[in-house]
């Protein structure tokens, strides 16, 4: 297995980046001479990781703006909206283009649409009267390189818009981003296929390859496998608590784009410092996979080692080996010296929260939740939660973990949480419920007479009802048997991500796929699960399977990972020796989850 694992690399995502920045570099110097560039806010960290300002001075940009509503703006005469084709969006920009009108301003307007250009955005132009006074065109910021294994589409959107709106849309820049990355590492022979999303996406980008001339197979491949994953497969693992540093640092403070803030009471000065989370930090790298109780030794001996490098210093004898380490070991030292004093404020700041708040007993039955035990517990801590009008993102996490861990909730127990929480939070959550209830996250089971019955005598003995859950449960032994076992420090389960109380389902299903490699796993699962699966598997000569890329495999979840997600994958790549590309619409945790399904109030 190690001698396969050093062969097997993976493939160069970087040439995505590259292939972004000269389309972002064609399109700027398509409008000649300066202009300036409005931005949609939403795509400035994402295109912050494409190009900085100095790329975008280089290639004629002369002043950035942010695109706020009823804000004239002033610049030259030549003007590029970069924004995303919503309609709101292209409703603001015809307005600020009016405005300008009727304040007798003449500019040359172009509107660049991400990810490309739609009717319904000109039909609104046209309805407005500004499209005769713009150029259309589009921009394809498809996937954003977040680290060397990782890609994101940076979308959070697409949840709300295919699961809850069913607006297919975001499809095709889904398929269209598959295109890519098979363009240049050659088509993938065999796709995994879990969800209604996924079989769509996988026909769309089969379609589109085939219109483009490119080819549907090839033994040069450097992606073995693909799997396309459908977020609604799995709804318990982004409702968990996350226990990964990483993790963590993405629930505590928030990362987009792969940049994390970190305030005051972290930096410890006026000011608040942002950094860049990637492999090529030195110290993160080391301890964004570790279980959260197993950085502050790893900070504490790179403290100890940091202090050695610095007294170095007082060993140099010649003014060679002073300008030496001047010029090589002090820049490395200082570099890694910020990156840890921000680790270690913000680890003081997770650890407060941890302890400040009732993260135990919410830890605790969450972990209830998920074996199926003390379910009467359970029940009065949640309530209690709602009566109490504790966090409210925190009260709807555990009611719809609650539910899909279940299969449901019972009519009296659904409409008794209902009426706690419209009283506690406010009827305006009625329309919050309603989404929750529409995209299967809090329903009401519909159970016959003799399941009823059932649910009585489990309710007075205590124990978990039948339901899909549980089942896949047994089947992929998400729950282990003795989470006690379970080495936190060493890690050896894949459970550790969730404190050794639960594997991440989708990742156990791609780790039976891919060790019985022919799919037998997934036409298994099919009888058990109740989304459409499917596999197109075109590898299947001696010579295509001795390729050692079939060693390397792409993961694309459609509507949101999580980073404990990612990091399961990690530790299954290491196991088994794999080499993982984890592609996502977009990195989630159970605050944005939720939010994103959420109606916003008033």
């Amino acid at each position: 297995m190690a001698g396969i694992s050093e062969k097997v690399n993976l493939p160069d995502v970087q040439e995505l980046r590259h292939s972004t920045r000269m389309q972002l570099i064609n399109k700027l110097r398509s409008v000649t001479g300066l202009k300036d560039l409005v931005l949609d806010s939403e795509l400035m960290k994402p295109l912050d990781r494409v190009a900085g300002a100095s790329l975008l001075k280089e290639n004629g940009v002369n002043k950035i703006f942010k695109l706020e509503p009823s804000k004239s703006l002033t610049g030259i005469d030549k003007r590029i909206y970069l924004i995303r084709a919503t309609p709101f969006l292209v409703k603001m920009v015809a307005d600020q283009i009016n405005a300008e009108h009727t304040e007798g301003i003449r500019r040359n307007y172009t509107i660049l649409l991400v990810p490309r250009r739609l009717h319904v955005c000109e039909l609104i132009l046209e309805r407005e009267g500004v499209y005769g006074y713009v150029n259309i065109d589009e921009f394809s910021l498809d996937f954003i390189v977040l680290d060397k294994d990782v890609l994101s589409l940076e979308s959070p959107s697409f949840f709300r818009s295919f699961f809850m709106e069913g607006d297919q849309t975001g499809c095709h820049q889904v398929a269209r981003s598959l295109v890519s990355v098979q363009e240049l590492f050659h088509a993938i022979p065999n796709v995994y296929c879990l969800g209604r999303c996924a079989q769509m996406v996988h026909n769309l980008t089969t379609l589109m390859m085939s219109n483009s001339g490119c080819e549907l197979s090839s033994p040069n491949y450097e992606i073995g496998h693909l799997f396309l994953v459908d977020r609604d497969c799995d709804f318990v693992t982004p409702l968990c608590s996350q226990v990964t540093y990483e993790g963590l640092l993405d629930d505590t403070f928030g990362i987009a784009s792969g940049f994390v803030e970190f305030g005051q009471d972290v930096t410890g000065k006026d000011q608040s410092s942002k950094l860049l989370l990637t492999s090529h930090d030195i110290i993160f790298e080391e301890i964004r996979n570790r279980h959260f109780s197993n950085v502050s030794c790893y900070l504490s001996s790179k403290a100890k080692d940091l202090q050695i490098g610095y007294d170095k210093r007082h060993g140099l004898s010649s003014v060679n080996e002073m300008k030496d380490f001047v010029a090589n070991d002090l820049k490395a030292l200082k570099q890694q010296h910020r990156s840890l004093s921000l680790h270690v404020g913000a680890c003081e700041k997770i650890s407060k929260g941890k302890s400040e708040g009732d993260f135990s007993d919410i830890l605790r039955t969450e972990h209830c939740l998920l074996e199926g035990i003390d379910m009467k517990a359970c029940h009065n801590h949640i309530e209690e939660m709602i009566i109490r009008q504790q966090s409210m993102a925190q009260c709807l996490r555990l009611l719809c973990l609650l539910s899909v861990t279940q299969g449901g909730l019972t009519t009296d127990i659904y409409k008794s949480f209902k009426r706690l929480f419209v009283q506690s939070f406010g009827f305006e959550q009625m329309l919050t419920l309603y989404n929750l209830k529409r995209v299967g996250l809090l329903v009401e089971a519909e159970k016959t007479q003799a399941a009823r019955q059932l649910g009585k005598v489990a309710a007075v003995v205590n124990i978990p009802l039948p339901c899909p859950f549980r089942s896949l449960c047994k089947r992929l032994n998400l729950i282990p048997k003795s989470p006690e076992d379970i080495n936190l420090k060493n890690p050896n389960d894949m459970s550790y991500v969730f404190s050794g109380a639960y594997s991440p389902m989708l990742c156990k299903i791609i780790e039976q796929v891919l060790t019985s490699y022919d799919g037998a796993s997934l036409e298994d699962l099919r009888k058990l699960m109740t989304v459409p699966m499917s596999l197109d598997i075109k590898a299947k000569s001696a010579r295509e399977k001795a390729n050692h890329n079939s060693k390397v495999a792409m993961v694309y979840f459609l509507g949101g990972c999580t980073f404990s997600e990612i990091t399961a994958l990690r530790f299954l790549a290491k196991q088994r020796g794999y080499k993982i590309l984890i592609a996502t619409t977009g990195i989630i945790n159970s605050r944005t989850f939720l939010n994103g399904v959420s109606e916003p109030v008033a």
